[in-house]
């Protein structure tokens, strides 16, 4: 759990940086870029909580 939450503080600092460089310069670059850092880190959530899942349904 301690990854996960690693991983959402991270990508909350990545997105809103880009979300404030977007504010600022209003470059189209920095949306997309925030869009892929929330995609990605919402997919490795998702994977590490199903890996955490097989391994509770393994163990019984």
């Amino acid at each position: 759990m301690f990854i996960l939450r690693v991983i959402a503080i991270l990508a909350a600092i990545a997105v809103i940086g880009s979300l404030l460089a977007w504010a600022i310069t209003r470059n189209p670059r920095y949306l997309q870029f925030a869009g892929r850092i929330a995609k990605s880190a919402l997919f490795v959530a998702l994977a590490i909580l199903v890996l955490l899942a097989a391994e509770r349904l393994l163990v019984l």
